[in-house]
């Protein structure tokens, strides 16, 4: 029986990566998005690799429709084993005293909200069944503040903090927790970040070359593969050229 495996924010990035490498490695896969263009793409594409596939269009930030959708599985469909809270973003870089007060919200609402919404719905059963592994996606700037980045740094703090919190509570139940905390990956998050201003979010990158999407989907696997007894609690994961959040060698 193909395990199910839940990927929140599967539209795009890492969250696309990690479904194709699910799907390709005999999952089948639940994906969540606000794209639905991009879903049904995406859900295309894991059905030619063997994949069945539960495409279901929300935003994790809305409350009621993560009830709705994660909170009413059926059949197989609830038999939920992995967990994968990618969705989330940054919005903008400026000092906190001219902080975008909706950029604000935007970072806590899906980064921290959001995680704690699907975590919430979908770890009772995990719970009830003793068995289950829940993947947040955090970043260096969950363990490092740097200039400018104040809000999605405590926004990705609190990811590192859920993250521990939860293997505390859910120890008994036997359910893993693994904290991916990644430097510098080149996907959308930056073009997102600069609000489409792409030359801002291509100097991000210029002069080293940065992980791809790809990379951090195959140590996910990796880690939501190994044996019962062994969990990975918490990975930080740099292209060779970045030594921490601040610290890059670019040629």
């Amino acid at each position: 029986m193909r395990k199910i495996a839940v990927v929140t924010g599967a539209t795009s990035g890492i969250g696309r990566a990690c479904a194709v490498k699910l799907a390709e490695n005999g999952y089948d896969v639940i994906i969540t998005g606000r794209r639905k263009d991009r879903l049904d793409e995406l859900e295309k594409e894991l059905r030619k690799r063997g994949a069945d596939v539960l495409n279901l269009n929300f935003d994790v930030r809305n409350l009621s429709e993560v009830e709705s959708n994660l909170g009413s599985l059926s059949g197989k469909w609830a038999e939920v084993e992995v967990l994968i809270n990618n969705a989330g973003l940054a919005a903008g870089r400026d000092p906190i005293q001219n902080g975008d007060l909706d950029d604000w919200e935007r970072m806590i609402d899906t980064n921290v909200k959001g995680l704690l919404y699907v975590t919430r719905t979908l770890l009772k059963g995990m719970c009830d069944r003793k068995k289950g592994h829940v993947v947040n996606l955090c970043s260096i700037a969950g363990k490092q503040v740097y200039g400018d980045g104040n809000v999605y740094c405590a926004s990705k703090h609190a990811v590192d903090a859920l993250s521990k919190a939860i293997r505390i509570d859910c120890l008994p139940y036997g359910i893993k927790v693994t904290n991916i905390c990644p430097g510098a990956v080149e996907t959308e998050f930056s073009i997102v970040r600069f609000h489409g201003d792409r030359t801002k979010a291509d100097a991000t990158y210029e002069g080293f070359e940065p992980l791809k999407a790809e990379d951090i989907a195959d140590t996910i696997y990796y880690c939501v593969s190994l044996p019962d007894h062994v969990c990975i609690n918490d990975l930080t994961i740099m292209p060779k050229a970045q030594a921490d959040s601040g610290h890059f060698f670019r040629r």
